[in-house]
């Protein structure tokens, strides 16, 4: 074995003696989901500045909808290569570049005068969600002990919707304070605009924060650096635990090359691997049941039904917080009764709740403008299906798929398997969040809402003929 040639006496004074250093863990933990907060942030902030990009940049439905979506394009990328250059680079030093990302994104998006200036800046924003996005749960799962890890891991989903609540909020506070999110605010620039440049706090905060997170020791041990791999193993596990856990990671890509892509399929069939699989359908899955349509267009949505651009905003908010509530539970059951299950009730619940949607909206009359028009109770059952529906995406497949990705592929091939995975994520994404606008104006909500109640019931069948659970596995211990 490879580290028996290593010696340890490069263990300094600075390492633990004791057991598991949970605080030092949840610390950094909780700094790489700012990764996730900002993947949310950006994502949610487009929501209250639609009506502003129509307004400052001519745009039509298309055209709004290639605005909106076009930072997914830089995600499908970022998702893609992230992970393989975090498995040359490092985990924490491509994080450290995200965070850059994002910082250019969010003043980019702000003073741009033009759609393509506009389109260049998101598409740089989706490079840095799409690497946090797969990077952050990675980092997460490399640095926590199985047995409370989906809990850890769950967080990112808790930040990403954290990260939305707050740019609802914002997007909220800003369009009252200047009267509409096209009205002039501050300095002589729209609201639309400093909806954008909030972004700048957390991403410069994001940026400092990575600077005193250690790197992954699996990524120290996959590119042989044993003696930093036994300082960061120390801090996290304790002395005493350091070279069984070296011995352990080792062991379990001793013999391996180098990750490549080929390594995703079976040398014995010529096939994709059923693990791969797995991981694409849960990616597009998350996906298919609309969830971003009411992150990106929820005011959009809201306004199409009779609400005012201030109520449309404040529903926002609810179906923020209604998320992180959601998110609360996950981490406290996750470790407990697994992943399967909570992926299970949260099909049948979307299901259920977009089924309900697509009722109410097969049942509304037609306005004056073209738009739906809901009764007040019609408008109120919406409101409540709309929320759970949120509850119970956020309770499963938000958090759940995120955990699964960052746990269930061997160590050999986490990497390639997580840019497959990404890739297809923020590609469906982007075909989600393009094609919402041309279904408004054309099969309607419930043509929408009728194909996302489709795809949440395939998701019930996906559950449970693919699914496997992977509660309390050790990294070293998956197999493909």
């Amino acid at each position: 074995m490879r580290v028996s040639s290593v010696t340890s006496e490069a263990s300094d004074n600075s390492v633990q003696t004791s057991n598991d250093n949970h605080g030092f863990i949840i610390v950094i933990s909780v700094i790489a989901t700012l990764g996730g907060f900002l993947f949310g942030f950006d994502s949610g902030v487009i929501n209250g500045t639609v009506s502003g990009l129509k307004a400052a940049f001519q745009s039509d439905s298309a055209g709004t909808g290639f605005n909106v979506a076009s930072m997914l394009l830089g995600c499908a990328v970022g998702a893609f290569i992230a992970g393989r250059l975090a498995d040359r680079f490092g985990r924490r030093r491509l994080l450290q570049v995200a965070s850059v990302l994002f910082i250019v994104s969010a003043w980019g998006s702000g003073i741009a005068s033009a759609s393509l200036e506009f389109v260049l800046y998101r598409i740089a924003g989706g490079l840095a969600v799409g690497g946090a996005s797969v990077l952050a749960p990675a980092y997460i799962s490399e640095v926590t002990p199985a047995r409370y890890r989906g809990a850890m891991t769950s967080v990112q989903q808790i930040a990403i919707i954290t990260g939305l609540f707050v740019a609802f909020l914002s997007n909220y506070f800003l369009a009252n304070l200047a009267g509409t999110a096209t009205a002039t605010l501050w300095m002589g620039f729209e609201a639309w605009r400093w909806m954008f440049w909030m972004e700048l706090i957390p991403a410069a905060i994001f940026f400092i924060a990575l600077m005193t997170i250690p790197e992954s020791p699996r990524y120290l041990v996959l590119t042989s650096q044993f003696d930093s791999a036994r300082k960061v193993l120390g801090r996290l596990f304790g002395r005493a635990a350091v070279e069984d856990k070296l011995a352990e990671i080792d062991a379990s890509i001793a013999g391996d090359q180098r990750p490549r892509l080929t390594d995703l399929i079976d040398k014995k069939t010529g096939r994709l691997r059923r693990l791969v699989w797995l991981g694409i359908g849960l990616a597009s899955l998350q996906q298919l049941v609309g969830i971003n349509v009411v992150f990106y267009y929820g005011a959009v949505l809201w306004q199409s039904v009779g609400f005012s651009e201030s109520d449309a905003l404040l529903i926002n908010v609810i179906s923020g917080g209604v998320s992180i509530a959601a998110c609360i539970i996950t981490i406290m059951v996750i470790d407990r009764i697994g992943r399967r299950p909570l992926l299970l009730v949260g099909s049948i619940g979307m299901a259920l709740t977009l089924g309900l949607l697509t009722a109410v909206f097969s049942g509304a009359d037609t306005g004056v403008d073209g738009g739906l028009q809901l009764g007040q109770v019609e408008g109120r059952v919406a409101l409540i299906a709309a929320n759970a529906y949120v509850f119970m995406f956020n309770l499963s497949w938000g958090p759940v798929m995120w955990v699964m990705l960052g746990e269930m592929f061997p160590n050999q091939i986490r990497g390639s398997g997580l840019a497959v995975s990404g890739l297809v994520q923020w590609l469906t994404n982007f075909a989600i969040t393009m094609t919402f606008p041309l279904l408004l104006v054309g099969v309607g909500l419930v043509g929408a809402y009728g194909f996302y109640t489709v795809s949440a019931l395939a998701s019930i069948v996906f559950v449970i003929v693919m699914a496997h659970e992977t509660k309390g596995v050790e990294l070293e211990d998956m197999r493909g």
